[in-house]
């Protein structure tokens, strides 16, 4: 069972054309650098949601794409689709506009609309963006404003903070007003911080959308339809206890040479960022391709960030063979490719028709509790002394036997261990790799990494 955490809290819908600066206001409103800001129009394609806390109490706030531009006119269908999902489950619609630019034709148009179909039932907010200095806020007088029948227009900056404080206070009296009102900020649950990772095309987002219930994020056969990352917070109840994760879907990411746009190149840059922050990896491969290098290069930027790994071989409905034999024929090839994830289960799933996908729960959440295990010292210590009865250390550089002097666990979430050996000995990397896998048989680090650091130490 699927719950959203943001269903709880009351909505706020940013709406209105390209370039007023619906995505600056909402960094500006959740005090993170999560929305992509530019220049160009039409950078914002699928839904930006974030959270508010303002003066102890939390609300929930939707970012729409402008829809009135030749950028995203492909998408236009799919954004327009968003924005009135967003715009039916809000409890107040904020309208922006730019003070400097002025009301246009267009917007006289989306205010229509907006009063046709919500005044008696939404609170809807005239919020006027780019208001620098006094000047521009006197000419909030003007008839044109007046003309668009949603009120007084609130002035703000998003860019330097200019009234946001003003227009956050006149928003949570209004909600307070409201069935659904504010709330008081409660210390949340640890969320398992789960990523979707893999080149463009791939079908990241729909196994996104499949895995959270929701139809949430654009999906398109037209590489890097994502350009920024887009996360959400669920909870998925097994019996009686609640399991709080935070699903990311992320922009492809595809070789240097091919990125072209400053849009594409800082969406690969904050997926970068994202796999930094996360807990475990969901590696999407498309099984109806052969694997490519890129996948490989993925494979080693999670590798290298000791990140727990799920393979998810996507699109298998469309597999020609879907016997056992070739499956692990499959599983074969990919653990060839991603030696160094040797450690990672896999699973056959297609995010388009949904096959499979809810085995990816119970894997998360057995990994998430490996990836915690802490063991006791007196039980390491019987461990090293087994493992090294039954296979003596193997010599690395030089002639000196090995000899291994302790074995402790030093950090959980990941798991990374300590070995102490002789000074002036070293030890061969296939005998720490031979640790690594007995630690696995033994206490169940499931899609987990293990580090092993080695200290060398005079006794």
């Amino acid at each position: 069972m699927i719950n959203n955490i943001e269903q709880n809290l009351p909505i706020i819908v940013l709406i209105g054309r390209a370039n007023v600066g619906k995505s600056t206001l909402f960094n500006k409103l959740i005090e993170e650098k999560k929305a992509i800001v530019s220049n160009i129009a039409g950078t914002t394609r699928t839904n930006n949601e974030g959270d508010i806390i303002w003066r102890g109490k939390e609300i929930h706030i939707i970012d729409t794409g402008g829809i009135d531009n030749e950028e995203n006119e492909r998408f236009a269908a799919e954004i327009i689709e968003q924005s009135r999902k967003a715009l039916e489950c809000s409890n107040i619609i904020v309208m922006m506009t730019d003070a400097k630019i002025g009301i246009l034709p267009q917007e006289k148009d989306l205010a229509k609309q907006l009063r046709n179909k919500y005044k008696n039932t939404k609170t809807i907010f005239l919020v006027a963006n780019k208001v620098d200095n006094e000047k521009t806020e006197m000419n909030l007088g003007d008839k044109e404003w007046s003309s668009l029948q949603l009120g007084q227009p609130l002035p703000v900056s998003a860019s330097s903070g200019r009234g946001v404080g003003d227009f956050l206070d006149i928003l949570y009296k209004e909600l307070n007003k409201h069935k659904k009102r504010p709330k008081k900020i409660k210390e949340t649950k640890e969320s398992i911080k789960v990523n979707l990772i893999g080149k463009p095309n791939v079908g990241k987002s729909s196994l996104f959308n499949k895995l959270i219930g929701q139809e949430k994020v654009i999906v398109s056969d037209i590489a890097h339809t994502t350009r920024e990352p887009f996360d959400i917070k669920i909870i998925h109840k097994v019996g009686d206890k609640n399991h709080h994760i935070t699903f990311v879907d992320t922009a492809g990411i595809r070789r240097k040479a091919k990125v072209s746009g400053i849009l594409e190149r800082e969406g690969i840059q904050k997926t970068i960022q994202t796999i930094e922050k996360s807990d475990i990896i969901l590696l999407t491969i498309d099984g109806s391709e052969i694997m490519s290098s890129q996948d490989m290069q993925l494979g080693g930027l999670i590798e290298r960030r000791s990140k727990s790994v799920i393979i998810l071989i996507n699109k298998w409905d469309l597999a020609k063979d879907t016997s056992d034999a070739y499956r692990n024929e499959v599983k074969k090839v990919v653990y060839a490719h991603f030696p160094h994830l040797d450690f990672a289960p896999i699973l056959f799933v297609s995010g388009k028709t949904g096959y499979r996908t809810q085995q990816i729960f119970p894997l998360i959440i057995q990994i998430a509790e490996a990836r915690k295990t802490e063991i006791p010292q007196a039980i390491l210590d019987k461990f090293i002394e087994q493992v090294t009865k039954d296979h003596k250390p193997a010599r690395g550089k030089g002639t000196r036997q090995p000899k291994i002097l302790g074995f402790k666990q030093i950090h959980s979430d990941p798991p990374i261990f300590e070995m102490l050996i002789k000074y002036r000995t070293s030890i061969h990397r296939s005998y720490v790799n031979y640790i690594e896998n007995r630690l696995r048989e033994h206490f169940n680090f499931i899609g987990t990494p293990i580090v092993i650091k080695l200290t060398k130490i005079k006794k």
